[in-house]
């Protein structure tokens, strides 16, 4: 199942879409253990592919900086790590 799709080239959506009936998969226990390793394996790549778009949106996103009085002053890129 692991060659089945390109887990680069998925959306996050559907990286995620697809990493949710990997766990559903697994939690019902019916693969056998082979096919849960490799489903495994999968999994890992698919949540490290999903933790990688979430931080570089994270690092996208704007801070606003308010002004003495509380209004929008500017804003400023949201501070990578």
């Amino acid at each position: 199942m692991a060659d089945e799709t390109d887990s680069g080239t998925l959306s996050f959506e559907d990286a995620l879409k697809r990493l949710e009936a990997i766990v559903q998969q697994l939690e019902r226990g019916d693969v056998p253990l082979d096919q849960s390793i490799t489903l495994y394996r999968e999994g890992e790549d698919l949540r490290l592919q999903c933790q990688k778009r979430l931080d570089a949106a994270e690092a996208k996103i704007q801070q606003i900086k308010a002004s003495a009085d509380g209004s929008a002053a500017r804003t400023a890129p949201y501070p990578s790590e």
